[in-house]
């Protein structure tokens, strides 16, 4: 089970995370009066989504040892109103580095698609607060 603590004195909005072995930094934009030393809470979910993916796709073309150089992936998140319900869309740009036809850059495309953390968002989640 992961277990990660979070700390907020009396800066504004400076937020330390850690999850016992490293340590990170939240915050808010100047322009919502934060001090900006660090990514937004969203911003630190589309890090997490990206770097999860990124991951996933490095350990399947490993495993299939293909010619995998790099994998470069751009994420952006907005809320859209549908009929009084409002989405939050997050877009993924993926580009693939190295020598792979386009069977493998699609079988990469799906394999994305199946990291836990992209599972976990689109999947039931339960938050249970205990005080």
């Amino acid at each position: 089970m992961a277990v990660v603590k979070v700390n907020i004195a009396q800066s504004k909005y400076k937020t330390v995370l850690s999850n016992g072995r490293h340590q990170l930094i939240a915050d808010e934009p100047l322009s919502l009066e934060g001090t900006d030393l660090g990514p937004t809470p969203h911003e630190l979910l589309l890090m997490s989504l990206g770097s999860c993916i990124a991951i996933t796709l490095r350990m399947y073309a490993n495993r299939k040892e293909w010619p995998l150089e790099e994998v470069k992936i751009e994420l952006s998140q907005e809320k859209v109103i549908k009929e009084k319900e409002t989405i939050h869309l997050i877009k993924k740009r993926i580009e693939f580095i190295g020598d792979l036809d386009e069977k493998q850059q699609k079988r990469l495309l799906g394999v994305s698609e199946k990291c836990p953390v992209h599972k976990t968002l689109l999947g039931e989640v339960s938050i249970e607060t205990v005080f």
